[in-house]
């Protein structure tokens, strides 16, 4: 490989057109030589390019990603780790590879095993919403949120800035973490509100509905997300959850404690404690 890389000439192949790989595609128009976008959907297909999100658009991986000087796999967990699996087959090229995964322990072991030619690193944007299609994609997605990059020791400074050169043309903001700390504090700040939400959906009565206000639409939203998207992410973080849920289920039981025995001062407390961090956690982004 060159040791420079130059965004603006080079061609990106997004796979995975719903929501993030689309937005990402919008995104980088304009940035790069071409953009490709693989999808198993013809109808995601079809409308990326009626839309001209991309510049040409593939089911088959192997027809564009022999082309690509950087692949970006923007898909569920578990298709990542199936794709880095049929990369080395589909890519007998060098390349850069970029992943969107929400969780990044199992993908980075997954990405070390890539034949030499590769020149990985690990991504996650904190961004997006519970509608996940190409429909949805917003080309202002990524602009002020934070990406998480996860590099391997193998990652060269080439893919370093190929990596920084696509957060710029995002206009996102580059964080570096390890992946145990990642899938640690993604535990907490990600995949524990989508349980959460998932369960106030689940203990609300039917007759609740005509009454639901902004309140419960904004705590519950997460509740929407399909469980196709959540169950990759849910299985390869499973302890990090566990140990989320385990806090969160102290917390509860202080509530109920307190509510139950009508002690209403610790009860003040534990609320007045609960907002001051709530303004903490908030004033840190």
């Amino acid at each position: 490989m060159d040791d420079d890389f130059f965004l603006k000439n080079a061609t990106v192949a997004i796979v995975g057109l719903g929501l993030m790989g689309g937005s990402m595609a919008l995104a980088l128009k304009g940035h790069c030589s071409r953009i490709f976008g693989i999808d198993p959907d013809p109808a995601a297909l079809e409308l990326a390019l009626h839309q001209n999100i991309v510049d040409q658009a593939e089911s088959d991986p192997a027809k564009l990603l022999p082309q690509a000087d950087l692949v970006i796999l923007a898909a569920p967990v578990p298709a990542i780790l199936a794709l880095l699996e049929q990369l080395p087959h589909f890519t007998p090229h060098p390349c850069i590879v970029l992943d969107l995964g929400s969780t990044k322990r199992a993908i980075l072991e997954k990405m070390e095993t890539l034949p030499a030619r590769f020149d990985p690193i690990g991504g996650h944007p904190i961004c997006g919403k519970e509608k996940l299609t190409l429909a949805n994609a917003e080309r202002t997605l990524y602009y002020a949120a934070p990406f998480i990059l996860t590099p391997l020791e193998r990652t060269s400074p080439r893919a370093r800035s190929a990596a920084d050169q696509i957060l710029a043309a995002l206009g996102a903001t580059p964080i570096l973490l390890n992946p145990a700390d990642h899938d640690r504090i993604l535990a907490s700040t990600s995949h524990l509100p989508f349980l959460l939400s998932s369960a106030l959906a689940l203990s609300t009565p039917e007759e609740c509905a005509p009454l639901i206000g902004p309140g419960f639409r904004s705590t519950s939203r997460l509740a929407g997300t399909p469980s196709s998207m959540m169950m990759g992410i849910l299985q390869t973080n499973r302890q990090n959850i566990l140990a989320a849920l385990e806090a969160l289920q102290d917390e509860l039981a202080l509530l109920t404690s307190a509510l139950a025995e009508s002690d209403f001062e610790t009860l003040q407390a534990t609320l007045d404690s609960a907002r001051e961090k709530y303004a903490w956690l908030i004033s840190k982004q």
